[in-house]
């Protein structure tokens, strides 16, 4: 590739350049942790592609006239995002979300990827399911969306589905989130199956016998508000038969959602063991503890719950050395059909591709993750788990990056937001860190501005 920075810059590339509209962003801090890359440089985009990144362009060049230069001083320039775990909610509940406001919502959270479950109406269990969502994603998405598609027929722990088929329409792994495998000979069909198929298996781990009727995490709070508990054992055995039936098939297996210290244990235990086993949390279960369920209000209910502080504590330190190696929203939009209710009737999930950004650097600020640790949680560590060409700066390429103010302090007002749902738990917070722009394939998709 030719180095834009030098004197040999070519007049045709010039001449294009002009035609098109190049950018170049001045002085951010660019962290790419995929090539490990964490420096003031500046980053130049030509006709949609990275063309490359150095240190300084030289203001004395001719064919920087043609280059729209945008100061970057003190913003961060990264990878864009992967939410590897979203519920867009189409087909089947377009009235709580679609994929074109997911979307939306997906890029104006920095994100140029996102994994959506299987669990709409109907199921995504079949290629036509798969291509729908896909089909979707090319006519109205805004940014990239790879299918999940479920383990089992309808979800309903009984028969595998048809994993080749699926994998040949689009399917990036298999999960019957929101539902676990209880049978465990099917969960070890599954793992096995989708070795043939390079698909990643992804565990909602839930014991049911011992989650069933509860409502929130079993605790002194629980039995203070008087309400039935789902106690952490309920997501812990299963993440233990899974690690063990991993074990025994060589499967790929991903952990979403993870809530508790024994899992963060196990999941520990199982990577030194050389297990192919890799595990996520969401936002909320590095900021959250269920004390917050003392209002009884429904936007703090969710499937796992929250957990209490030792459980946050132990999640923080599960991030902070690598057990944990993504972190997902588990976005799940809901009206206020099912949220504005008694609490035993309340919906399960809260949305996160909009409020995730602020929370994830809050790690940073206290120390518990470096900014590049940060950021490869949300990059290339997820893109590595599905798969899929994101999750770095790659010069030559349609570009996908995030660029980031660190630093800018508002209030979360989720009557802003794009997706269709307002069940966000952190609405009315005072946070810091904010996205400014996304670029998606070398397109400007959002812009905060």
């Amino acid at each position: 590739m030719q180095n834009m920075a030098g004197q040999g810059y070519p007049k045709a590339e010039l001449k294009r350049a002009g035609q098109l509209g190049s950018l170049l962003l001045r002085g951010g801090r660019v962290i790419d942790p995929a090539r490990r890359i964490d420096e003031i440089a500046d980053v130049l985009v030509v006709d949609g592609r990275l063309m490359d990144i150095q240190p300084d362009f030289p203001l004395g060049m001719d064919w920087l006239e043609h280059v729209q230069q945008v100061d970057m001083n003190g913003k961060w320039i990264v990878p864009a995002m992967l939410d590897m775990h979203v519920h867009l909610r189409e087909p089947g509940e377009e009235y709580k979300e679609t994929i074109a406001s997911g979307t939306r919502a997906a890029v104006a959270g920095g994100y140029a990827g996102v994994a959506c479950m299987p669990n709409t109406m109907p199921v995504n269990d079949n290629a036509a399911v798969t291509q729908f969502i896909l089909e979707r994603a090319r006519e109205e998405g805004a940014c990239h969306v790879f299918p999940v598609a479920a383990i089992s027929h309808g979800q309903r722990g009984e028969n595998l589905t048809e994993f080749g088929e699926l994998r040949s329409s689009g399917a990036v792994a298999v999960s019957d989130d929101g539902r676990p495998v209880m049978n465990s000979l099917l969960m070890r069909r599954a793992l096995e199956y989708a070795r043939i198929f390079d698909l990643l298996v992804i565990s909602h781990a839930e014991e049911l016998s011992l989650s069933q009727g509860g409502l929130m995490n079993e605790g002194p709070v629980s039995t203070l508000l008087g309400l039935r508990g789902i106690p952490n054992a309920a997501e812990e055995v299963m993440v233990a038969r899974d690690i063990l039936l991993a074990e025994l098939t060589r499967g790929r297996l991903h952990i979403a959602h993870v809530s508790t210290g024994g899992s963060i244990r196990l999941i520990r235990e199982a990577k030194k063991r050389g297990i192919l086993v890799t595990a996520e949390t969401a936002p909320h279960y590095f900021t959250l503890t269920d004390s917050e369920l003392m209002s009884f209000n429904t936007v703090f209910k969710v499937n796992p719950p929250l957990r209490s502080e030792k459980d946050r504590d132990y999640i923080r330190e599960g991030l902070a050395d690598g057990t944990i190696d993504a972190i997902a929203t588990d976005h799940a939009p809901h009206s206020l059909l099912e949220k504005d209710t008694e609490f035993e009737y309340a919906a399960n999930g809260m949305i996160g591709l909009e409020s995730a950004l602020p929370l994830i650097l809050s790690l940073v600020r206290d120390g518990t993750l470096s900014a590049s640790e940060a950021v490869a949680k949300v990059t290339c560590n997820p893109a590595r788990i599905l798969g899929v060409p994101l999750g770095s700066l790659q010069p030559g390429k349609p570009v996908s990056l995030t660029v980031i103010d660190p630093d800018v302090t508002y209030t979360l007002d989720c009557e802003t937001f794009q997706s269709k749902s307002r069940n966000c738990p952190f609405h009315g917070r005072e946070v810091t860190g904010r996205v400014e722009l996304t670029l998606v394939d070398g397109k400007l998709v959002y812009t905060r501005s």
